[in-house]
């Protein structure tokens, strides 16, 4: 269920127990979570002089594949050497680490993409780094898929979150997604002005929609942030009562999504040193 986990107190980056977890089980992570529409990696190229791409948190390479598909060279970071495999084995180039930490030693990047992770990075370190591995104009872009449910699909699952006792710091179906990830978008924007580097920030959207089968479901749900937390028997139950649900449906639901993208161009032609100022 993408984008429905925020984390405690709303600063996703310090919670990295919780953004380190999805390496539990890479594998289901990469064959459940939606994939991204060709037409993103499209608006994210356009215009640019080169395709020397940088995605941060490449995680399997899911978000990866639309960019490699129209000839960019994507190099990778990501701090779980577990989704690094995966991507390696995809072909992409991947270094471990966490972003903030990172260095380009000298590289520079045509653009730096993330998807559905940039929540995770430090708000104000992240864009710094971001701003040091770019060259002037090039273009950071940061994206995301977000659940639209049908009001009866969300009601009924809310239903069951709120029957079983699952420990989680929040109710995933308590609250539009959309308005959760305008308010995690904004902290993006936020830290993105913060960081002076960087010119307008402008966002770009493409809905679309995926039909899952009972079982596809119920396979993707661990994999939300935060689940990992659930102990074993109310996982079971809570996986058991979805299930309920979408057997009620027919044994399918077709779900909604919209994917979402910030971009912002640096302009600042001045380089920045190693920890994100300006050296002079």
């Amino acid at each position: 269920m993408p984008t429905l986990s925020p984390a405690p107190s709303g600063e996703p980056h310090r919670h990295r127990a919780v953004a380190e977890s999805f390496g539990l089980d890479p594998q289901r992570y990469d064959r459940t979570r939606p994939t991204y529409p060709p037409a993103l990696a499209e608006a994210v190229l356009a215009d640019l002089p080169g395709r020397r791409v940088l995605d941060v948190g490449i995680g399997t390479g899911l978000s990866a594949l639309p960019f490699a598909a129209l000839g960019a060279e994507v190099i990778g970071v990501e701090p779980d050497p577990r989704m690094a495999e995966l991507a390696r084995r995809r072909g992409f180039e991947v270094e471990i680490a966490r972003f903030e930490d990172w260095n380009p030693a000298g590289r520079v990047f045509d653009a730096v993409i993330s998807g559905q992770t940039w929540h995770w990075v430090d708000p104000v370190a992240g864009p710094a780094k971001a701003a040091l591995a770019l060259r002037p104009g090039g273009r950071i872009a940061l994206f995301w898929n977000v659940f639209q449910p049908a009001p009866e699909v969300a009601a009924a699952f809310g239903a069951v979150y709120r029957r079983v006792e699952t420990g989680l710091p929040f109710d995933p179906w308590s609250t539009d997604p959309m308005a959760g990830q305008q308010m995690l978008m904004q902290r993006v924007v936020d830290g993105l002005a913060r960081c002076g580097a960087f010119g307008e920030v402008r966002q770009w959207r493409t809905d679309w929609a995926r039909e899952y089968t009972r079982d596809e479901w119920l396979d993707l749900v661990p994999t939300s942030g935060g689940h990992h937390l659930i102990p074993r028997p109310r996982l079971d139950e809570l996986l058991a009562g979805l299930g309920e649900v979408i057997d009620a449906a027919g044994g399918r639901i077709t779900v909604g999504y919209a994917t979402v993208l910030l971009t912002a161009t640096r302009t600042d032609a001045t380089r920045l040193d190693t920890a994100g100022h300006d050296p002079a």
